[in-house]
């Protein structure tokens, strides 16, 4: 009952994510951004619903009982969450699931984006890996780690480029 209940939430949460980000989108492309990435975008997606797909599936054909750890990873995965929402308010406007991009807009350099450049792929990371392990679905949480960890070993360098391009971005990180 608790994974199903869990992956509800989630799965909601995403929507309401996916809405945002599109509103967003609508946005800063009416104030002159573009998108960065978008043929990796697709890849990106497939793999997130492929996430879900394959945790119902571990979890409901294999009927693993819970982590005895579940207390301790469900509570990282809930504070995953409020720093989920962190990111989220501090980008405002500028949030999305989708590298978009405006030109000449100043990074954003305030809450968790003050201490890293990329908190935002943290916290999926954290994501990826223990809500699985919270629910013993350890196939998932593996290779969805990997597919995770190239995935952004893609995407950050596509962001990066695309900001220190037309942002403030090299001189707020002090890149080169």
């Amino acid at each position: 009952m608790l994974f199903y209940m869990i992956i509800f939430i989630v799965i909601i949460q995403r929507l309401v994510e996916l809405i945002i980000a599109n509103r967003n989108e609508k946005w800063m492309r009416s104030q002159g951004a573009f998108e960065a990435g978008a043929t990796h975008y697709p890849i990106m997606v497939t793999m997130h619903i492929a996430f879900f797909i394959s945790l119902l599936l571990e979890v409901f054909l294999t009927n693993k009982p819970l982590s005895p750890f579940w207390i301790p990873l469900l509570s990282v995965f809930l504070l995953a969450q409020i720093a989920r929402v962190w990111c989220l308010v501090s980008l405002g406007k500028f949030w999305n699931t989708k590298i978009i991009i405006l030109p000449g807009a100043d990074v954003v350099k305030k809450g968790p984006y003050q201490f890293i450049r990329h908190p935002n792929y943290v916290i999926v990371a954290t994501e990826i890996l223990v809500l699985p392990l919270i629910f013993s679905a350890y196939f998932t949480a593996v290779i969805f780690s990997l597919l995770n960890i190239w995935m952004l070993s893609v995407r950050i360098p596509t962001e990066e480029k695309a900001l220190k391009e037309v942002t403030n971005y090299r001189e707020e990180f002090k890149l080169k």
